[in-house]
């Protein structure tokens, strides 16, 4: 089929071909008057798709109409939601078109959110608002931009339709998303909850098919798929802490065996450091709270491997200590990675067995000061001035003590790398909100100028101050909602 018609493309859909039993095959909604917010044209480009194509077929990313060979799948899986388990989940106000082949061979989910219910909805209406779905697209471009692994957003679509929630009657909308895969820790728990462990076999070879494939026909590969996951993991947890970013809703379903970040409902960055910062409304006992994020990384991973163990060879219990082995270095890993990523930060150009006490005296001397500008602004105390940073803090005499011990370790000519890693603009909560609320009321020039400022985050050309100063006094403490 012509370019022209196709938009570009090419589906070949291996979940539905390989994997049978773990989807329902579901087209999504009809959007009554489907009308595109926002297309991202750079991120078509690199899929090898034609903005111009898809801006004149909204209707393609509202649900109803689909693109050619497309296949709507909603998918099973399991999970623990604030630790109670659910053998059933799956998508419930979701659809998996198929997976795009870009120009490279790379294969991409591109699934639709918020396109109606499905057999997984649970009693849901399967629909999606405005201003969550935009958060979505916002937050996971800014991540994208700032190097973080993330599932991105194609196009936000406008249903036409009016979708009920708590705050009353909002635009109903849908958001299409690109991901490396829809697989989850929750995936592996759906079969592994049945003892069906032919179907979880299935689903593990194929992960390793579509993630690691050096892997295949290895009889160590399953334990060698874990150990990849837990790679890609501990390395994604740890740049969220570098930026102060808290999820919110570390449910193992919101998992994926890929490494990207996914789910970008109740999410939020921190701007005073405090380790117990959560944003969310649901987590009301702070599970999901910043400081927690790096323990609920290792617990989630004990699921993944407690599904896991029915496929690995070997005797039982000598199965289980070496599990038990492997999940025991998880929190040495994950320090590795977060130290790692503290260097950078700190521009530090080699290595010290001190780094990882430099790094956590800093934390223990900046609660309270903005997190974002703190590091930023370590450029200018590595200029010699002190002025900007010391403004941040209300008592500045732990970090006016752990200063000098930084300055040790740099050996000057630290400001450029400090800047090229500590970005002034993130998608601070005001703005945000500020944003998503014009949009539902028919403005989006405020979205993307937002949009503008968070995906090019190291620029501070005039003009971009207000995007990279905390919230005023005024705006009071930030509550997020998971969009449903």
């Amino acid at each position: 089929m012509a370019q022209a018609a196709t938009g570009g493309f090419r589906f070949d859909n291996s979940w539905a071909r390989d994997l049978p039993g773990t989807y329902v095959a579901q087209a999504p909604d009809a959007a009554p008057a489907p009308r595109l917010a926002v297309l991202n044209n750079t991120l078509a480009r690199d899929l090898g798709l034609d903005p111009d194509v898809l801006a004149q077929h909204p209707e393609w990313f509202a649900g109803g109409a689909l693109p050619p060979a497309a296949a709507p799948l909603a998918l099973a899986y399991a999970g623990h939601q604030f630790g109670g388990f659910s053998a059933q989940l799956g998508d419930g106000r979701a659809h998996l078109l198929g997976e795009h082949l870009a120009p490279d061979g790379r294969r991409w989910d591109i699934q639709l959110k918020g396109s109606g219910r499905t057999p997984f909805s649970r009693g849901g209406d399967g629909k999606a608002a405005l201003g969550p779905m935009l958060r979505e697209y916002l937050i996971s471009e800014a991540m994208a931009a700032l190097g973080v692994p993330t599932t991105r957003a194609l196009a936000v679509a406008e249903t036409g339709e009016t979708i009920w929630r708590d705050a009353g009657r909002l635009p109903g909308a849908v958001v299409a998303r690109v991901a490396a895969s829809h697989l989850r820790v929750g995936s592996f728990q759906f079969w592994a909850a049945r003892e069906d462990h032919a179907q979880l076999s299935a689903l593990t070879d194929y992960a390793i098919a579509r993630h690691d494939p050096d892997l295949i026909g290895r009889p160590d590969r399953v334990l060698g798929l874990f150990d990849r996951v837990v790679g890609r993991q501990c390395r994604l947890v740890a740049q969220w802490m570098g930026l102060g970013f808290v999820h919110g809703v570390m449910n193992t379903d919101n998992m994926t065996i890929s490494g990207e970040t996914i789910d970008y409902g109740p999410c939020a960055f921190m701007e005073g450091y405090a380790p117990g910062t959560v944003f969310s409304s649901i987590d009301r006992q702070g599970r999901y709270a910043y400081g927690n994020q790096p323990l609920i990384l290792g617990w989630n991973l004990a699921r993944l491997a407690e599904a896991l163990v029915p496929l690995i060879p070997g005797e039982g219990e000598a199965v289980i200590e070496d599990l038990n082995a492997r999940l025991s270095s998880i929190a040495a890993r994950y320090r590795q990675a977060w130290v790692q990523v503290m260097r950078a930060k700190l521009g530090l150009a080699d290595q010290d067995a001190g780094d990882g006490d430099l790094a956590d005296d800093l934390l223990a001397a900046m609660v309270g000061a903005d997190w974002t500008l703190t590091f930023r602004r370590l450029a200018d105390a590595a200029e010699g001035r002190d002025a900007p940073l010391r403004a941040l803090f209300d008592d500045f005499a732990a970090m006016e003590a752990w200063l000098p011990r930084w300055r040790a370790r740099v050996t000057g000519g630290a400001a450029a790398p400090v800047r090229a890693v500590n970005p002034p603009g993130i998608p601070r909560n005001h703005p945000v909100e500020e944003a998503l609320s014009a949009a539902e009321a028919g403005d989006m020039a405020p979205f993307h100028a937002l949009l503008a400022q968070v995906t090019d985050p190291y620029d501070e050309r005039p003009g971009r101050e207000a995007y990279s100063l905390p919230a005023p006094s005024g705006f009071g403490a930030y509550v997020t909602f998971c969009g449903t």
